[in-house]
């Protein structure tokens, strides 16, 4: 199988693009990840996949817990910079604390959750967690990747009431 031509295929799915984030023994660990699934309501379970190369992988199996940011149309740079390798992924991003990882600002929905199962997904781990708390729909349209490059979708309904403040709804 080209794998190539398998990518290029992959690519003519639409996904939104993520940062989760988590604490590691060093501080703040995060990783843009496009692999983000609802898997169920009952119990309300999330999923993503982490390369098993990643540097980040022993402090999300170590931690257990973790935020999923899902990133707005206006945050590609932050999606660049936590893709990239390097010590501080984390300057320049404003965030706010909690015990799951850092919480990122300005993102469109957020999902703190406890890892529930991990199982081997070939050269990544998929990981999935029970979320214990949300926040959705909360600013502008989310930042998209379809074939290779970020989209727009233009203007979206907002269901919820726009807040940005973490400290709001995480007590």
């Amino acid at each position: 199988m080209d794998e190539r031509e398998l990518r290029h295929a992959l690519g003519a799915f639409a996904t939104g693009i993520t940062v989760v984030t988590t604490h590691g023994p060093d501080g703040p660990v995060g990783v843009t990840a496009s692999s983000f699934n609802s898997v169920s309501m009952d119990p309300p379970l999330v999923l993503w996949s982490l390369s098993k190369r990643s540097a980040s992988l022993a402090a999300f199996q170590s931690h257990r817990r973790w935020v999923i940011n899902v990133l707005g149309e206006s945050q590609r740079d932050i999606s660049n910079q936590f893709a990239r390798r390097g010590p501080d992924k984390f300057a320049g991003v404003e965030t706010d604390d909690d015990s799951a990882g850092p919480v990122l600002r300005g993102t469109v929905a957020t999902f703190v959750c406890d890892t529930e199962h991990e199982y081997d997904g070939g050269d990544h781990i998929i990981l999935v967690g029970r979320v214990t708390r949300f926040v959705g729909s909360k600013a502008g349209p989310p930042l998209l990747y379809f074939r290779g490059g970020y989209r727009e979708i233009g203007a979206v309904d907002h269901p919820f009431p726009a807040d940005d403040d973490w400290q709001s709804w995480s007590q």
